[in-house]
């Protein structure tokens, strides 16, 4: 296994590594809507901290030599779910064309980090 710290990424908000690989696959931990020159200061609104995760994930992407095209699963997790379902999705779906969006699980829960509405993790395959 490789455990990867992207050096330039996302600031962890707990003991974690950014990503762990093994036999192919990449496990990119999930982010949060902050942003590396700003730990814990998030944008307002679900459309905004969703842009703001997603980003974070390309970043240690890149930082892995990754993209989303690798992308085969993500894991969505929101703290206002009926109320922020529809339009983070409208926006999560930007990031991905229609003919390949990953595998995914979207659950609410009741708190993330930093008072986070969302926050997001990745399984990639490696190609």
């Amino acid at each position: 296994m490789k455990f990867h710290m992207i050096s330039d990424g996302p600031k962890p908000v707990a003991p974690f590594s950014h990503a762990v690989e093994t036999d192919g696959f990449v496990f990119v931990t999930g982010q949060m809507p902050d942003t590396p020159q700003t730990p814990g200061v998030l944008p307002e609104g679900i459309v905004a901290q969703t842009r703001a995760v997603m980003a974070n994930l390309k970043i240690v992407l890149a930082g892995l030599d990754l993209g989303l095209e690798h992308v085969v699963m993500t894991r969505v997790y929101l703290t206002r779910f009926r109320e922020d379902y529809t339009a983070m999705n409208e926006t999560y779906r930007t990031f991905f064309p229609p003919d390949r969006l990953p595998a995914r699980t979207c659950v609410g829960v009741t708190g993330l980090a930093y008072d986070a509405l969302i926050e997001i993790d990745l399984v990639c395959r490696r190609p």
